[in-house]
Formats: C-alpha cells, structure tokens, sequence
C-alpha cells in the first residue's frame, strides 16, 4: 500500500483536484491520499481566528463571508449534476455554520484548533463528493479517529499504528482511501494539529504506520533542487538523497519538504518521493536509506536567524561554562542551530527571537553579550562532503567577498554551515551555484 500527499496548490482549484483523481488512480496498488486545505484556506483561517482573538467579531464575519463565497464558486466548477453540487454545498454549509456559530463564542486555544482544522475536512469531503460523482470506489477515512499526539505533542506512531491497522482491516475491500493532513487530537482527546507543513508529517507517519511501499510528496515543483529557484536562476533537481542528506536540507531551509517528514519514513525505511502536479511524468527527487554518491548535492538558506555572542575572560580553561550557557536555552526551550567556540567566547545561532530579552538577561551574568539579527544560514549538504577532498577550497575560493560571520564544519559528515547577513543570502547562493556546482 503507498501513500499519496496533495498539497494545498495540488488541490486549490477545481481543475487541479481532477487532476488528482487521475494521478491516485493511474494504477491498482491501494493507496492512502492525504489531502492539504486548498490553497490560501489556512491562512485565512488564521486570519479569522486573529480577528476573533482580537474580538473583531464584523471583521471575522467579513473574512468568514468571503472564504464561503470562495468555496461556494469552487463547487460550481469541481462538480457538475445537481445532486453532486447538492452534497458539496451541504459540505460547505456545515463548515460555515460551525464558523459562524463561533462568533458568538468566547475565543479559546482550543477554539482556534478547531477553526484551524477545517480546511482539511473541507478539502477531503470535496474531493470525496467529486470521486462519487465520477463512480471511483473509495472511503473517507478521518484522520482524528486514528491521528494522535501526546502530551508533549509528539505524535503516537504506535498507537496511529494500531488504530489505522484496524480501521483498514475493518474496510479490507477498499483499495483507495482519503484523509486529512495537518489535524489530530490531542492527549486530552481534542482536535488539534500538526503545526504548519502537517500535512507532509502526516503523510511520511501513515507511510510508517502501515509500512507503506512509498510515501510520495506531491507540491508544484519537480523535485528537490539543487539550489533556491527563487533566488538562483540556473538550478537543477535531483534525482536521489539519502534521509540524512534530505533532512539536513529540509532543516536549513529547502522549502519543498517539512523538516519533520524525514524522521517517520527513515525509521521505517519507506522511500519518500517528491513529485511535480503539473508535471507528473518529471522524475522528481526519491529519498531513500542510502546515499547513491559522496560529494555535494545540494544548497539551502534558513532565513530570520539571530547570532549570539558571549565574550567572557573568564571562559578560559573554565569547565562547566557551556553547560550553563546551554541550561539558559533549554530553560526557555530555544533550540541553537549553530555553535562555534574560542578560548574566551562562544557564539550560537537561534531562530527564535520569542525569549530573546530573556535569554540575554540570564547571559549577562557569564559576560559580554553581543546579537546579531537578520543573519542567514547557508548549508551545503552531501554525502561525506566533510571528507570529500577539496570541497572546502572550492566553497571558500567560490565565496571571495561574502562577510561569513560563523563556520560550522565536522559537527556532520553530510553539511557545512556558514551564517552571513541576510542582505549577502543571494550573492552567496550565486556564487556558489556558479563556483560549487558550475552552473
């Protein structure tokens, strides 16, 4: 059985959508879609739910109006007998009579998941109503009777396991089934989510659930490139990553992929694939146990980074002193990307600026702190690159006249991390396109 996940531009239009129905039912292997909210759905959402939290209740309402407009237009053009387009406004009417009872409900956290949630329910009940007008057998499978996270909000995979197990057991003669990405509940048994890029996070944790034979990604690129296409002009996909190589990527800032979907397939050894909607005979990009070669693959930049620099005399030859600079971190639960060290500094690099003012307080004490905003992480991820000969001389001589304020190098085999200002990110992708990969 594979998994297949639609993303919201996979699914924001009519047309797209049919598209769908075509690619998940190119060949007999049972398959699991999991379908994104249309595109622009969430964000809109989110933007209701600010309105309400903001007790902007004619504000809300207008939003709520016009997204129901939206939805409206998009069952005249996905469906066309009277009785289809009858289900699907059904469906829509639902949704919007939920989102209109809420404006006169007081606003909660728990409120907010719920209003978050319906997109997907949305998108997946549509495309159901879509599949039955066009007499394709399958079964709308909900993901909040089998997707769950803990207290920590960790998902579950054991107990998603075993509940998907028997819902599939129970439904044996399907071969085709729709979910939600992005929504679960929570250990309280509420609804919640998965927190943004989801719905890739729900695939890649179906995929291990059931053992899946692939988990295929399908957005509206061809695969992971070898540099930002945004910012570079000449780029290339690529046909294999290892989940190591492929993680690290999507950590730094390759925004084709969530960097929580890794971790799911990579225990289980479910090959991930990256595919193009609007070019579904494209190769796109397969991500598997093993790493075909040595060398480097690829090149992302995380974007909004902060550099902290603590400078103290009183570091030198000090054991315990960067424990107690981590404890501050931890303490207001703020990972670090980046470290590098001297005898009488250390330097990190967070992503996070919601405790800044905090952590610099209790930084204080050690010494001299100094920040630094708007940097960028850029990472140049392959195979063993760490011990490629030459690929240090090559990146440096590549990047003559880019201010790298930090060197991250040998913590991994598969990455070399350079921090730069912000305003320096695409001259420095540039020049690596041309002085790393040669084009």
């Amino acid at each position: 059985m594979k998994v297949m996940k639609f993303g919201g531009t996979s699914v924001g239009k009519p047309e797209r959508m049919r598209q769908v129905a075509q690619l998940i039912t190119k060949d007999d292997e049972p398959t699991i879609v999991v379908l994104s909210a249309l595109s622009g759905t969430t964000n809109a959402l989110v933007s209701i739910s600010d309105s309400l939290a903001n007790q902007q209740r004619d504000e809300a309402k207008r939003k709520i109006d016009e997204l129901e407009a939206h939805y409206r237009n998009f069952v005249l053009d996905l469906v066309s007998s009277e009785e289809s387009r009858a289900k699907a406004n059904e469906v829509v009417t639902e949704h919007f009579e939920f989102l209109n009872i809420i404006l006169k409900i007081s606003f909660s956290d728990a409120l907010n998941k719920d209003i978050l949630a319906q997109g997907e329910l949305m998108s997946t009940k549509l495309f159901s109503v879509y599949l039955e007008e066009n007499k394709i057998d399958h079964l709308l499978l909900p993901a909040l009777e089998f997707m769950s996270i803990d207290a920590n909000e960790e998902p579950q995979l054991s107990v998603i396991s075993g509940k998907l197990s028997a819902l599939l057991k129970q439904n044996a003669a399907k071969k085709l089934f729709i979910t939600q990405g992005y929504i679960c509940r929570n250990s309280r048994g509420e609804v919640d989510n998965l927190k943004r890029g989801g719905s890739d996070y729900t695939a890649s944790l179906v995929a291990a659930a059931i053992h899946g034979s692939v988990c295929e990604i399908w957005t509206d690129i061809d695969g992971m490139h070898n540099n930002d296409p945004r910012v570079v002009d000449k780029t290339k996909p690529i046909e294999t990553l290892s989940f190591d190589e492929a993680a690290e990527l999507a950590y730094f800032g390759a925004k084709i992929l969530h960097p929580t979907c890794i971790w799911p397939a990579q225990q289980t050894k479910v090959p991930v694939k990256l595919l193009n909607t609007m070019q579904p005979e494209a190769k796109g990009t397969t991500i598997e146990q093993d790493a075909k070669s040595v060398g480097v693959k690829a090149v992302a930049a995380k974007d909004g980074i902060i550099a902290i620099n603590i400078k103290s005399s009183r570091m030198l030859l000090a054991y315990g002193f960067l424990r107690k600079v981590f404890e501050v971190f931890e303490k207001y639960r703020t990972p670090i990307d980046m470290i590098t060290t001297s005898e009488v500094a250390v330097s990190v690099t967070i992503d996070n600026a919601a405790h800044l003012d905090a952590i610099v307080k209790e930084l204080e004490p050690f010494g001299n702190v100094e920040v630094d905003t708007d940097q960028t992480i850029v990472s140049i991820v392959g195979n063993e690159i760490a011990e490629t000969q030459d690929v240090l001389m090559k990146l440096f001589d590549a990047i003559k006249g880019v201010p790298v304020r930090m060197v991250s190098y040998g913590g991994s085999r598969h990455n070399i991390s350079l921090l730069v200002p912000a305003s320096h990110k695409k001259e420095m992708l540039q020049k690596i396109n041309s002085g790393v990969f040669g084009l």
